[in-house]
């Protein structure tokens, strides 16, 4: 089974803390980077020039560059353009859904209610990216 290489963007400490627990348990990706917000993000990609994740998962509101910024900087950049960003939030309202997608999302996913869910969040995530052969 692959393993995929992903950046997490995720500004609060408790979602941080179990989202990295949950991708550790679940064995089926190597976490390069966890940052903060979209500026620690793009700070990360132009430090690390040789290194591209196979996908990047980005919490949507954020201090500082948010998810939207980031779809915007992602698709901007031709070094980055090809990265797949996968936005998560709790909201799961259709026109912000949209939004996303129209930035160009590959996929939008609501947060686990509860912080024990995110290993199952984890193995959906990687049958999402196989299934739609995002990464390479």
């Amino acid at each position: 089974m692959k393993k995929f290489s992903i950046i997490i963007v995720e500004n609060d400490e408790d979602e941080q803390f179990f989202m990295k627990e949950g991708f550790e348990a679940s064995g089926l990706f190597d976490i390069l980077a966890q940052v903060t917000n979209g500026d620690h993000l793009l700070e990360w990609l132009h430090t690390n020039p040789g290194v591209k994740p196979d996908v990047i998962l980005s919490d949507l509101n954020m201090p500082g560059k948010n998810g939207f910024d980031i779809l915007d900087a992602m698709k901007a950049n031709r070094d980055w353009n090809n990265i797949p960003v996968i936005i998560t939030s709790t909201s799961s309202t259709r026109s912000i859904m949209d939004k996303c997608y129209a930035k160009g999302a590959e996929e939008y996913l609501v947060k686990p209610e509860i912080f024990i869910e995110y290993e199952p969040f984890v193995k959906n995530l990687y049958q999402l990216i196989e299934e739609k052969k995002l990464a390479t």
